[in-house]
């Protein structure tokens, strides 16, 4: 599957779960699946409350975890963060563990790898976050950078 059909794909099953508010669930792990790393992948997440969404992709060669506004019906995706080049991963022939947590108010998104937090979207401040720190940032959505920062997990305290 390719990038943008995975994520367009991603998307219509993202925005069709959006659910208006009012219908509060509980916040903490919206999707997890087992991957092998190097093999083509989509997840999607979509929060719980609001029209936003993530999408975690492998493509086989790269992971990327995107923030998507599903109210956008042209382009929907804000952002994209680099998760890793599949090369690099030199356990990638162990099965791993994603898992996409969104916070209680449905305006924070984490992907977790093994149960390690690789990237956050704050989508209120309209910043991401990632290990690499890598591309950088859509301007048109965030003038920050996507360079890590420790405190950002303190968004789903």
């Amino acid at each position: 599957m390719g990038l943008l059909s995975g994520l367009l794909a991603a998307f219509r099953r993202s925005s069709k779960a959006f659910l208006p508010a009012g219908k509060a669930q509980p916040a903490g792990i919206i999707v997890e699946q087992e991957i092998n790393i190097g093999k083509p992948v989509v997840i999607d997440g979509p929060s719980p409350l609001t029209k936003f969404a993530v999408v975690f992709e492998d493509d086989g060669e790269t992971g990327y975890f995107y923030g998507l506004d599903t109210s956008r019906k042209d382009n929907p995706i804000l952002d994209a963060l680099h998760i890793y080049n599949v090369i690099n991963i030199t356990d990638r022939h162990i099965p791993s563990k994603v898992q996409i947590i969104w916070s209680a108010d449905g305006l924070k998104s984490a992907l977790l790898i093994n149960r390690y937090r690789h990237a956050i979207f704050d989508f209120q401040a309209k910043r991401g976050y990632c290990r690499t720190g890598f591309p950088p940032p859509a301007n048109s959505w965030s003038a920050e950078s996507h360079e890590w920062d420790d405190s950002a997990q303190d968004l789903f305290k």
